[in-house]
């Protein structure tokens, strides 16, 4: 089930997001950006998605639904979740959310070094438009153009 996480669920999101992203700690010399991240306030500002499984959040999302883009700024699965599946159904649901507000695109970026992330957002139809230098990470943009719906 996928669904607005709770203000209560911060800690337990911020969690999610360390253990995803801790790996590429040694890979970038840093921390991602994602581990920086407050999400308490993110989850007072309607931007976070949870997936849960049973009786833990196996998987987060944060959606930014700015005037000039849908932003996926954030996507996370625990490492003991991984594998099966939950990425996909928090890209869908991301897509299908973008569509919802009446996006014809959905951007996300990914750190230029995270070159795994670059290939499944490349076998999920996202091209890269800009590599950018923001907050001290090298950024590789990535749009995916919507097909919406048929309807009738």
């Amino acid at each position: 089930m996928i669904r607005r996480a709770r203000p209560d669920e911060a800690d337990m999101v911020r969690d999610v997001v360390l253990s995803a992203y801790e790996h590429y700690v040694a890979v970038i010399g840093t921390r991602p950006g994602p581990m920086l991240d407050d999400y308490v306030v993110r989850i007072a500002a309607d931007q976070v998605w949870v997936l849960q499984d049973a009786d833990a959040i196996a998987g987060i999302l944060v959606l930014e639904n700015q005037p000039d883009c849908f932003l996926l700024d954030n996507i996370a699965i625990r490492p003991d979740q991984q594998g099966r599946g939950f990425g996909r159904k928090l890209l869908d649901f991301a897509e299908t959310e973008a569509r919802r507000h009446g996006h014809d695109t959905i951007t996300l970026y990914t750190n230029a070094l995270m070159t795994d992330n670059i290939a499944i957002y490349t076998a999920r139809g996202y091209i890269e438009q800009a590599r950018r230098t923001e907050k001290g990470f090298d950024r590789v943009y990535m749009q995916k153009p919507l097909v919406q719906p048929l309807t009738g």
